[in-house]
């Protein structure tokens, strides 16, 4: 037990700390997230709201190249 403590007090304190120039920085790196998520969720919207809709398309019909005849080309 007598190590333990001479271990804790010989610890010295921290000679750290955080200037206003830390907190602007911070509030910059926030900031800059918050606007980074705005604009990816600007980008891929359509995407988005397709996820959560469960309207079905409608699909458009289609023409198949092999049924075309002369005959279609001449009006």
């Amino acid at each position: 037990m007598n190590i333990v403590s001479t271990l804790l007090h010989t610890v010295s304190k921290p000679n750290a700390y955080l200037d206003p120039g830390s907190g602007s920085i911070i509030l910059q790196m926030i900031l800059a997230g918050l606007l980074g998520v705005g604009v990816v969720v600007k980008v891929f919207w359509k995407k988005i709201i397709g996820l959560f809709r469960h309207s079905k398309t409608e699909q458009i019909d289609t023409i198949d190249p092999t049924e075309i005849t002369d005959e279609d080309d001449q009006d």
